[in-house]
């Protein structure tokens, strides 16, 4: 396998440095670290070539265990559901592409999904194996996401996030809120929460804030503009929850929906709708806004 290969084999693939245990084979000790994964699942996906070695070559039944060897292994989901949903292309060009991701569609390989996210799906349209995405947003939100399409200026456009030199643009539906003043910052400090997959607000100084507006009012909802100048995990739901207005069709907040399906006619009311930053490698002033709207 060609270096450029093997580098985007490892965009695609997990890795694992081998634990301490006393394993004869590599396969030994996947079948035991894995367990909810069958020996005879291994075997196959090693003889189709779905488990590598640190040199990108694809190992040997018996090949011996080692602590610390670094092994590289493709995620296989059995039965894997399809999302119904289909992602839009906005922008292409050799280092940057700009997608509309719907809602209930993973960015990234997780949990039950792997050929079902975003990225999976970008890169057999695309034929780019190094595609990786730039940021983040939650299954449950639609709108803009960015990739690096070229490891050699991808450094340049991830450095745009921790240095906050990227305005991000959200809107959400919710419940109208007139006793508050407009517009308005939200800051506080998210930490974990219970059940694991939720954060929530706690004591200490802020590591999040967030700026609203309100831009259009409907009887008892209003559409909101969301301005995150932070970027933590689920921060505009936990923010709107935290003023009394839940973003309407949230499984999460302000209370877990038990047993929850995905509803696709009614949605998480949340749109990553515009990102506009300064472009690292000619200088131009770049400017994206999403094709979804959210509906009433």
């Amino acid at each position: 396998m060609s270096t450029s290969a093997f580098c985007a084999a490892q965009n695609q693939a997990s890795t694992l440095y081998l634990p301490s245990g006393n394993w004869s084979t590599v396969l030994d000790c996947l079948c035991e670290h894995f367990s909810a994964i069958g020996r005879e699942q291994w075997l196959d996906r090693i003889a189709r070539g779905r488990v590598l070695d640190a040199q990108g070559r694809g190992i040997a039944v018996d090949l011996a265990y080692r602590e610390g060897l670094r092994i590289h292994y493709f995620r296989e989901v059995p039965d894997e559901k399809h999302i119904p949903v289909v992602e839009t292309i906005l922008y292409a060009d050799e280092h940057l592409v700009v997608a509309d991701k719907p809602h209930f569609l993973p960015v990234t390989p997780a949990g039950e999904y792997v050929e079902q996210t975003l990225l999976r799906r970008l890169i057999r349209r695309l034929d780019n194996p190094h595609l990786v995405p730039l940021h983040r947003i939650d299954r449950h939100t639609a709108g803009l996401v960015l990739f690096s399409a070229n490891p050699a200026s991808r450094s340049a456009y991830q450095s745009l996030f921790p240095t906050r030199k990227i305005d991000k643009h959200y809107e959400a539906i919710a419940r109208a809120l007139p006793d508050l003043s407009f517009p308005r910052v939200h800051k506080s400090r998210l930490v974990d929460g219970e059940p694991f997959f939720r954060m929530q607000e706690g004591p200490g100084a802020s590591n999040t804030e967030t700026a609203i507006e309100v831009v259009e009012t409907r009887a008892d909802l209003w559409r909101y503009a969301l301005f995150p100048v932070t970027g933590k995990k689920h921060q505009l739901r936990v923010h709107m929850a935290a003023l009394g207005a839940g973003i309407c069709n949230d499984p999460f907040y302000p209370d877990v929906v038990k047993d929850a399906v995905d509803d696709y006619a009614n949605p998480l009311k949340l749109l990553a709708k515009g990102l506009r930053f300064i472009d690292p490698l000619n200088g131009s002033e770049r400017t994206f806004e999403s094709q979804i709207s959210l509906a009433w």
